[in-house]
This record gives C-alpha cells, structure tokens and sequence, in this order.
C-alpha cells in the first residue's frame, strides 16, 4: 500500500460537482492499493501518518502530530500511486488491487484511520472521477510504501 500525505489548512473532494468530503487543518492522504496489502499494511501506515510530527509548534518546529493538532484527515483512492513507468510512455497498472479488494482494503484503512482520529475523516468515493482541491501548507509532501518500511 503507497500513501501521498500532504499537510493541508485546507482541502475537500467533489463527486458530480458536489463536495464529497471537506477537512480544515490536517493530512489529504492518497492511498494506492495492490493486491498483496494486508490488514498490517493499513495498520503500520494508520499509526505512522497519525503519529509523524510534521505540524509545527510554537516556534514553527515541525514537533506535532496529527494527533497533537486534532487534525483531521481527506482520504482519497489513488490507484494511479502503483503506475509503473519503466517502459515506454504509457503507464503500466499491473500492481494495482481489482476493485473489489481495493474498495475494500479503502475501506478498512478510512475506518482504522478514524479509530485513531477519533472520526475525524472525510473522503472522496471509490472509484467515481474527484476534483481534488487543497492548499498545501509548508508545503509539505510525503511518500509512505508499506512494503519499503526501512
């Protein structure tokens, strides 16, 4: 499972030109699934985001978690992470989950996510066309492969 976390002041998702999910402070948190990603992956990565101290403190410190902030976090499903571009100019998705485990693996890691956040998530809807909108804060862009923990 491949993660994009940004932190945002601000980000929300539309589905046919109504806003699916909105957060304010927090993480917009893409999430690629592969048919090899288990219930270890979701948890290793859920602990990881929430805990990774990337907010400032007081003196602008990156010191806080998402925890610390009571930030909220925007999932969106990003099958697009597992494109492999080795060959060619056209990307390859051999990696990437069928839809019935991805949606299914989605939804475990928004619910093990809102168990840390104590529900403070929102998200787009699996596999519908999102219009993305954000303001990165920092700006700050992070890239998690639960198969790369090292």
């Amino acid at each position: 499972m491949k993660v994009v976390i940004q932190r945002v002041s601000g980000a929300n998702v539309e589905v046919d030109n109504k806003i699916e999910g909105q957060i304010e402070q927090g993480l917009m948190i893409l999430v690629g699934i592969e048919e090899a990603d288990t219930k270890e992956d979701i948890e290793w990565l859920c602990r990881k985001i929430v805990n990774m101290r990337i907010f400032g403190d007081e003196n602008g410190n990156m010191n806080l978690s998402l925890i610390d902030v009571k930030g909220e976090g925007l999932v969106i499903s990003q099958f697009t992470l597992h494109a492999s571009t080795k060959k060619g100019n056209r990307p390859s998705f051999i990696k990437v989950a069928k839809p019935d485990f991805a949606e299914q693996k989605y939804e475990e890691f928004k619910q093990a996510l809102g168990n840390y956040l104590n529900g403070k998530v929102q998200s787009g809807k699996f596999g519908a066309d999102m219009k993305v909108s954000l303001v990165n804060d920092g700006p700050v862009t992070i890239v998690l492969d639960s198969k790369n923990k090292e």
